[in-house]
């Protein structure tokens, strides 16, 4: 098991990447612009102990539109649609009974086409990266990595 953890601060937007409790890296984000919760159907950011449940996109190009975790072929809607899944999905589970039903949401930690508004809430949930940060964190952590997000 991975000696990884991340650690994401809804108020700082920011991710932490903790090797052994040292913060070996440290990334930009952005989280939900409605707010804390894990209410189903909120499109907030819940908050808690998690795990990586899955990892997709790996190989995958840089800036690669998924739809239903899956990589779509036409790039052309990357300047039409706001909140486009991109890059690489970090998919996350609930370990909490308050977050159990995080993974049914779909809430993903996950590239975006809107970078320049990272650094502020803007998502409908998930946690948003610039594309080439989330590749790196993606190289770095496993499935099974604990994540916990506070404010």
């Amino acid at each position: 098991m991975s000696s990884h953890k991340i650690r994401i601060d809804t108020k700082e937007q920011t991710l932490h990447l903790l090797h052994d409790q040292m913060v070996v890296h440290q990334f930009p984000i952005s989280t939900s612009r409605f707010g804390l919760g894990q209410g189903s159907g909120s499109f907030q950011t819940p908050l808690g102990r998690f795990r990586i449940y899955q990892k997709i996109g790996g190989g995958q190009p840089l800036n690669t539109i998924f739809r239903g975790r899956v990589p779509v072929a036409n790039p052309s809607d990357w300047d039409k649609e706001s909140d486009l899944i991109t890059s690489r999905i970090l998919w996350l589970d609930g370990v909490e009974p308050h977050n159990e039903n995080t993974r049914e949401r779909f809430i993903y930690i996950h590239g975006t086409n809107e970078e320049h508004l990272i650094g502020q809430p803007a998502s409908h949930g998930c946690v948003r990266m610039r594309n080439e940060d989330i590749t790196r964190l993606f190289d770095l952590v496993e499935a099974g990595t604990e994540v916990e997000i506070v404010s």
